[in-house]
């Protein structure tokens, strides 16, 4: 129901400033929403976006449409992560978070967790931890205990654990790496 309710109001929305409010006040709802009815809600707010853009390139002269995609087309060929300071990706996976919230605390065993994201895992971005994929299960009382210990490294050297290395167990364990069928006789060299 919540899905229709946000794609309805989506559909009404008349200019640019009404989707911007209407981003602010109800993405916290998309987000909440299971991942496929959250995808149909972002589809529903992209036709609109694309909608309202379209109506009011109408009014744009045509030497102003060719300056405007030529600095679309610049900019969408731009891969970071090929260049020199390679910008860092930062995956965001629910699901592994409650699946390592499932593991029983790494220091002292007791469950329930909070999945920790270690910070020196990757380089520090404003306001963004680190991805979901460097994530290890804490019990709250040795979360915050880490988190007031200052130096992450040093506190995780005490403890004689690889946070890391448990991490990656741990991201396999949602995302296995997929296993390649042999190659048909004839590649093999065998006819």
């Amino acid at each position: 129901m919540l899905r229709n309710q946000l794609k309805a109001e989506v559909e009404g929305l008349e200019r640019d400033d009404d989707l911007d409010a209407w981003t602010l006040r109800m993405w916290p709802k998309v987000n909440s929403l299971t991942a496929a009815d959250g995808d149909k809600v972002r589809q529903a707010f992209q036709e609109r976006l694309t909608h309202l853009q379209s109506m009011q390139s109408d009014d744009i002269s045509p030497a102003e449409k060719d300056r405007a995609a030529a600095g679309d087309e610049t900019r969408s060929r731009i891969d970071k992560s090929v260049l020199t300071l390679p910008e860092p990706k930062r995956l965001r996976d629910k699901q592994h978070l409650r699946f390592v919230a499932k593991h029983p605390c790494l220091v002292c065993g007791r469950e329930p967790c909070d999945p920790h994201h270690l910070r020196f895992a990757q380089q520090r971005g404003l306001g963004q931890k680190v991805s979901d994929e460097f994530t290890v299960p804490l019990c709250r009382a040795h979360h915050r205990e880490l988190h007031r210990a200052g130096e992450e490294p040093e506190w995780w050297s005490k403890t004689g654990i690889d946070p890391l290395g448990i991490a990656r167990e741990l991201w396999l364990g949602t995302r296995p790496i997929p296993r390649l069928s042999p190659p048909p006789m004839r590649w093999r060299g065998i006819s």
